[in-house]
C-alpha cells in the first residue's frame, strides 16, 4: 500500500549505482549519458535504469529510483542500438532499485561559462521535495566522464561522512594565511 502511494515522478536519465551509491544521471538528449553508464558498467558499476528513471519517495526522507519493468536492464546506445546489459555483462551488473545520493547533471561545455573549481558550496535539485546533491560536469572530447562521476562519488561518500575536502583546504589555507599576518613564518 505504502509504495502505491508513494510520491513519484519520472525523469528522463540514467540511473546507476557507483561503488553503493545512487547516483542519477541527468542530461540533455545525446549528450552521453547512456554512453557514460555503458563505461561505469564495464569499471564494475551497476546499471539500474537507463533512459526513463522512476523515482519514488519513500518513508525516512529517501529517494528509491528503479526502471520501467518492461525495458529494465537494457540500455539504447546510438548506432548499435538496443542492448540487454544483464545478458551482456551478467547478474552481477544490474540492480532493480538503489537510494538516489547523488545527481550529475551533464552539459556540453561553454567556453565562457565559470565551471565549479573548488566545490565549497554545494549544490542541491530538488525532487519530491528532497534536496539531493548535484555536481555539474562540462562535457567535450577527451573527458573521461566515467572516471569524473567515480571520483564525484566517492566525493559525496567522504561528505556523508563529514569530510568536505574543499572546505577542509579552505580552513588551513586561513590558518596559514592568519599565522603569517601575526608574523609566524610558515
Amino acid at each position: 500500500m505504502e509504495e502505491a502511494l508513494a510520491p513519484s515522478v519520472v525523469k528522463h536519465g540514467v540511473l546507476m549505482n557507483v561503488l553503493g551509491m545512487g547516483v542519477l544521471i541527468l542530461g540533455k538528449s545525446s549528450i552521453g549519458k547512456s554512453e557514460c553508464a555503458l563505461e561505469l558498467v564495464k569499471r564494475g558499476h551497476l546499471l539500474v535504469a537507463d533512459d526513463i528513471v522512476e523515482i519514488k519517495r519513500r518513508s525516512g526522507d529517501i529517494l528509491d529510483g528503479s526502471g520501467g519493468e518492461l525495458i529494465r536492464h537494457h540500455m539504447e546506445i546510438r548506432g548499435i542500438g538496443i542492448i540487454d546489459i544483464k545478458n551482456l555483462f551478467g547478474i552481477s551488473s544490474v540492480m532493480d532499485t538503489t537510494k538516489i545520493e547523488l545527481v550529475v547533471q551533464l552539459e556540453e561545455w561553454q567556453g565562457e561559462k565559470e565551471y565549479e573549481r573548488l566545490g565549497i558550496d554545494d549544490r542541491f535539485l530538488d525532487i519530491l521535495g528532497l534536496r539531493i546533491p548535484e555536481v555539474t560536469i562540462p562535457v567535450k572530447p577527451g573527458r573521461n566522464l566515467a572516471a569524473i562521476i567515480e571520483v564525484a562519488s566517492m566525493n559525496q561518500r567522504l561528505k556523508l561522512r563529514g569530510y568536505h575536502t574543499a572546505r577542509e583546504l579552505d580552513r588551513k589555507l586561513i590558518e596559514i594565511m592568519k599565522e603569517r599576518g601575526s608574523g609566524g613564518a610558515v
